[in-house]
């Protein structure tokens, strides 16, 4: 007895132990708590499902006589619930947050119930194959029951963002959103999900008049930019929300003028490329800053033409390292070629951009090769070439300080316009479809050497493209914002230490591009290039750089010429009052594309004699004889003049009206 009963408990503690140990490994199927909100809505769906059918005969017949005259009207009503219970529980409609339910839930609402209506119909055709069975009785039901769901599916999202949400801001911070299109909508909606915020939005601004009177989720549109002041004072705002991708530079001026001077804070989402991968939201948010204020329109690419000649190709980009350099290799490998080769003679950069582009693109599968090697050195360009076999070349590599270049010319010809020649003669032997160079507005009547080594690159590409198969395309743009060594970080290094802000002359100006709108326009003109033609981007509005600092200044939260001085320094060797796009010999051509411009080409070229003056110029930098190379680089571009000279014609001309 006792053996017996020793036995029992044995058994009953093993029992005990598998039932613990299961339950610690599946604990939601022991602990009911432990199951998420929104499965419990699935007994709610199985009374749906026999409320529809029901609901199903009694339309059809118009009576209740079918529950006494179809003895089997409750089997076939079981076998439709369990078969389309089955269908909805393997569908992974359940996982979605009915409390968020969007157009991409109701479609997949839509097809389960679609489908589960045509494996209910198939069972009920094994079962009785229609026998004493309406044919209108499934598609009714199937109807019914996407209204039922629908409404279960959408009902509380609409009573949480309309009546709880509505609640709850009634009583926050009023703030208005400017840009009343998809971004600003999306905005909207996070600004309504986020619980712990205080904001109430009151409405929106939109420079398109065909909205002005609309509604957005129900916040009105209340007008124009124009209005904002208006708009302030009315309404009480103490918040305003720029919810524009890529918004003009001159209205962000605008708005962030007319809400300092009325107390009200200002801030600005991040940028179409700073969102792409995230779907914006609150922490998003921050002050303006001055690449915003000089911000441009959206560049409309024609991405089937890029694609066209990037994709599945094996693609080289000299100077990958520099600021061009490595935006021109992120927008490449956003196309998906085969092979992407950096080449860049500086170690450090060419291994930051290989490991970020590995990080980035690891999915796409692209095969990317750093390689370290200099443009001058003919011999290992020509090997590295060989070996890649590229179809389409960037050339990017320069030096482009103009100061610097002033110091040294002997290193600005031999890399800037022999390292082009040496690239673009490999081209030539291996024979790649495309090259690419990237040039400078101060190419155009240079007064540096930087710029008359530019030209000189340009005027060979021109030369040797006339008895050639290979397109060779130049593209010509002035400053970049935020690249390396330009004005807008000294500027900031200079504030962040309490100034002076060196400014070289009040009066000069530039013409300004923010790098990926530069990169993405040099993608658009390779496409377009057939022989030697010069691309022209359009750069915009010449900024003052005084109004810059000035600008910059203030947005760092100082007064200009009080809290932080403002130091006029002069013009440097090299450098121009303002910068010019076009020579007047060159005339200029519209393109297809609205923001590229085309050079017209030369009228005269005699190879022979320009590769015996370049020859010489070599030989001179070689020599390191500057004074000779200022003469030589003359004698090649008639246009050029050096410092001493431009300052003389500008004084003899007067200040130039800006």
């Amino acid at each position: 007895m006792i053996s017996n009963r020793f036995f029992l408990f044995s058994i009953l503690r093993n029992r005990f132990c598998i039932y613990k140990e299961f339950c610690s490994k599946y604990p939601y199927l022991s602990d009911m708590k432990s199951i998420p909100r929104r499965y419990w809505v699935f007994p709610v769906d199985i009374l749906f499902m026999f409320l529809s059918y029901f609901l199903a005969h009694l339309v059809r017949f118009e009576n209740i006589g079918f529950l006494s005259n179809y003895p089997d009207f409750w089997l076939c009503a079981t076998i439709v619930v369990v078969t389309r219970s089955s269908v909805f529980l393997f569908s992974g409609i359940y996982r979605s947050l009915w409390s968020y339910a969007s157009l991409h839930d109701l479609l997949a609402i839509i097809k389960a119930t679609i489908l589960s209506s045509l494996v209910s119909t198939l069972a009920l055709l094994f079962y009785n194959r229609f026998y004493q069975l309406s044919r209108m009785v499934p598609i009714l039901d199937t109807l019914i029951l996407l209204g039922f769901l629908c409404l279960r599916s959408l009902s509380w999202r609409m009573l949480r963002e309309q009546i709880f949400s509505s609640d709850r801001t009634r009583k926050g911070t009023p703030i208005l959103l400017v840009g009343a299109g998809k971004l600003g909508s999306t905005f909207l909606t996070e600004i309504r999900r986020n619980v712990d915020l205080d904001y109430l939005p009151v409405g929106f601004l939109d420079d398109n008049v065909s909205k002005k009177g609309g509604y957005i989720q129900g916040i009105p549109i209340l007008g124009s930019t124009d209005e904002i002041g208006k708009v302030l004072l009315r309404y009480g705002i103490k918040k305003v929300i720029m919810t524009v991708p890529q918004p003009d530079g001159r209205v962000v001026s605008k708005l962030m003028k007319e809400c300092e001077g009325a107390g009200v804070d200002f801030k600005i989402l991040p940028t179409f490329g700073e969102y792409l991968a995230e779907k914006p939201n609150i922490t998003q948010l921050r002050e303006v800053q001055v690449e915003d204020l000089l911000g441009r329109p959206t560049v409309d690419l024609e991405i089937e033409s890029i694609r066209s000649y990037l994709e599945k190709k094996v693609i080289l980009v000299t100077g990958a390292g520099g600021s061009i350099g490595s935006e021109i290799c992120r927008q490449v490998a956003l196309f998906k070629p085969s092979v992407l080769v950096i080449l860049d003679a500086a170690e450090t950069p060419l291994y930051e951009i290989d490991y970020e582009l590995r990080k980035k693109f690891s999915e796409f599968n692209i095969d990317i090769r750093p390689v370290i090697a200099d443009v001058k050195n003919l011999s290992r360009i020509s090997a590295v070439f060989e070996e890649h076999r590229p179809s389409v070349v960037f050339h990017s590599a320069a030096y482009k300080h103009v100061p610097m270049m002033e110091i040294n010319p002997s290193e600005a010809i031999l890399n800037n316009v022999m390292g082009t020649k040496n690239v673009a003669d490999v081209c030539r032997l291996i024979g790649v479809e495309r090259f690419v160079l990237i040039s400078t507005d101060k190419a155009v009547n240079p007064v540096n050497v930087m710029g008359a080594s530019k030209r000189a690159a340009e005027i060979y590409l021109q030369h040797i493209s006339q008895n050639s198969r290979i397109k060779f395309i130049t593209v010509r743009f002035g400053n970049v914002l935020g690249s390396n060594g330009s004005v807008i970080p000294r500027f900031r290094e200079q504030i962040k230490r309490g100034g002076p802000v060196t400014v070289t002359h009040p009066e000069v100006i530039r013409y300004f591009m923010t790098i990926p709108e530069a990169t993405q326009l040099v993608l658009q003109a390779g496409s377009m290039g057939e022989h030697g033609e010069i691309f022209l981007l359009d750069m915009g509005e010449p900024v003052r750089i005084l109004s810059l600092a000035e600008e910059m200044i203030r947005l760092s939260g100082y007064t200009p010429y009080k809290d932080i001085n403002i130091e006029f320094s002069g013009l440097r060797p090299g450098e121009k009052l303002y910068e010019e796009l076009l020579l007047n010999a060159e005339g200029i051509k519209k393109t297809h594309h609205p923001k590229i411009r085309i050079a017209a080409p030369l009228d005269h070229y005699n190879l022979l004699l320009f590769q015996n003056k370049l020859n010489r110029l070599f030989s001179l930098a070689k020599a390191n004889k500057n004074r000779e190379i200022f003469a030589a680089l003359k004698d090649i571009i008639p246009e050029y003049k050096v410092h001493d000279e431009y300052i003389e014609w500008e004084t003899s001309h007067g200040k130039r009206n800006l």
